[in-house]
């Protein structure tokens, strides 16, 4: 399809877009409906005549981001998902060396890589889309990225550009088969922008994160970008914008003062002295009205005191905060700081549930981005390629306190020191699992996949006994002719104390040598 088809599909879908809103509609009587009291929809009653229309403001850069300048509740809305998806970073569950590991947490430092993704995932929830594209040198960033081909060093960081720095070629998509389907092949960067300009970007080379997703002919028409997460609570924001601005509004009338002043009107239509005398009188009074002053006024004359209650106007803006915090998914004590309010309530169980939904997030939209992003990082770090069954997991943003790490890492570590002395695992066993909890207790994280290896090695040492005493005369074999039983130790018979299967340690296997080298001698 040439971009004059699509063209004219576009065209031809937005025709009957229009078409439809304009032609009758017909109500299916699938809902209670009682046409003689004229409830339910479809009744010819007020609720019946609804409608849904576009906004469309996605497209209009200028007012997203004028609305992300001037509006703290958008800049919150934007930037708290953002910043919560890349604030504790990722855990890597492969089998690496701890210095690997160090250095690809100092190159994700030194490249600043969680702050391009911070950056991406905001501009792609304020505009609707945008790209990371991957800076590798040497390399022609048109060409389709072979991680083979990526040697040490290479990789440079993240650019970050928007969907306004970007034109998609939307004649030219991705044809093969996997998640990229269906996506622009290529993204010409415009003219404007400070990075790349007028170069063209392979698709392998870029992390795409996208907005609210849209369905097929919506997200036709949006160029195949997502949709501003402003878009949705538009009309939310503004009646809470407007209700937060009006009551501001009455504070400058929660105290008016009215005097009436006899023929007035005559006074003003003559101006002169009378006028000025009236303003001198007004004066007067409002500078000796006071906690000590006194009001003087003319007997004919009359003030009237008015105030404003404020009663009420606190639960407006909350369901209005709340409805803005539902269709952001974010809860109150995160959006707007607020304290949780009711007997004994701690907000935590709307943390852990925002918390979960950041998860959710986290899984969806930066699976697939950070995995590619791995790849060519492990390459220009260390030199090498993903290893067999490497993985990670995004880190836990509920954090535990100093004193329940410590429970934790004494509860687990109690566990698993219990199973290796009944016999249940062995020691290389324990090891792994020790350094597989280190992710939650923080102990042990040290242990080395060498360490792990020796434990394996190990000879399984001799089982664990009671060994005779050389200096006592009575633990000897008893001499030729002797009475039996003659030099045979007394009391309860020896038997092996340790438990059934538990195998001796090293200390124990050293102690039996220098046992028995000190009988040799005394021999």
């Amino acid at each position: 399809m040439n971009r004059k088809q699509r063209k004219a599909e576009v065209r031809q879908h937005r025709a009957n877009v229009a078409l439809s809103a304009s032609a009758k509609r017909y109500i299916a009587g699938d809902s209670f409906q009682n046409f003689e009291a004229r409830v339910g929809l479809g009744t010819d009653n007020q609720a019946g005549q609804y409608n849904y229309g576009f906004d469309f403001i996605s497209r209009n850069r200028v007012q997203m981001e004028a609305m992300y300048r001037s509006s703290w509740v958008v800049g919150q809305a934007v930037d708290v998902v953002a910043d919560d998806m890349t604030r504790a970073g990722v855990d890597i569950d492969a089998e690496l060396d701890p210095g690997d590991r160090d250095k690809l947490t100092a190159g994700f430092e030194r490249m600043a890589l969680w702050d391009r993704i911070n950056d991406t995932i905001k501009w792609a929830r304020l505009y609707g889309g945008a790209l990371a594209v991957m800076l590798i040198d040497g390399q022609n960033p048109s060409t389709p990225l072979r991680p083979d081909s990526i040697g040490r060093g290479q990789f440079k960081g993240l650019v970050v550009l928007d969907r306004w720095l970007v034109q998609p070629t939307l004649n030219d998509l991705v044809t093969e088969m996997g998640p990229d389907m269906g996506m622009p092949r290529y993204y010409d960067v415009v003219a404007d922008g400070m990075a790349l300009p007028r170069q063209r970007i392979h698709y392998s080379r870029v992390l795409r994160i996208d907005g609210v997703e849209l369905p097929y002919w919506q997200k036709i028409a949006e160029n195949l970008w997502g949709q501003s997460v402003i878009e949705r609570l538009i009309d939310r924001l503004v009646a809470f914008d407007s209700t937060t601005v009006g009551a501001a509004q009455l504070v400058y009338k929660a105290h008016l003062r009215t005097l009436k002043i006899e023929q007035l009107r005559e006074i003003i239509a003559m101006g002169g002295p009378a006028l000025e005398a009236l303003g001198k009188n007004v004066d007067m009074i409002r500078r000796f009205q006071s906690n000590e002053g006194m009001t003087l006024i003319d007997a004919k004359d009359d003030l009237q005191v008015d105030s404003y209650q404020f009663s009420g106007l606190d639960n407006v803006l909350m369901q209005f905060g709340q409805q803005l915090s539902g269709a952001l998914q974010i809860p109150l004590v995160r959006l707007f700081g607020q304290s949780p309010a009711g007997l004994n309530s701690t907000g935590e169980s709307d943390l852990r549930t925002y918390y979960d939904n950041i998860k959710q997030q986290q899984e969806r939209r930066l699976r697939s981005p950070m995995t590619r992003l791995f790849d060519v990082l492990l390459r220009s770090e260390l030199g090498a390629k993903l290893p067999e069954g490497f993985a990670y997991s995004f880190t836990s943003l509920w954090q535990l306190s100093d004193t329940e790490k410590a429970n934790n890492a004494k509860t687990t570590t109690d566990a698993v020191v219990t199973a290796l002395d009944a016999g249940l695992i062995d020691t290389s066993t324990a090891m792994k699992e020790l350094r597989h909890a280190s992710h939650s207790t923080g102990v042990f994280t040290s242990i080395t996949d060498d360490q792990i290896e020796d434990a394996e090695n190990e000879p399984p040492p001799a089982a664990e006994t009671e060994l005779p005493n050389a200096d006592d005369p009575n633990d000897r074999p008893p001499q030729e002719g002797g009475k039996p039983g003659e030099n045979e130790r007394r009391g309860k018979a020896v038997s092996d104390a340790a438990p059934a299967g538990r195998k001796a340690s090293g200390r124990v296997g050293q102690w039996l040598s220098a046992w028995r080298s000190r009988s040799r001698s005394d021999d």
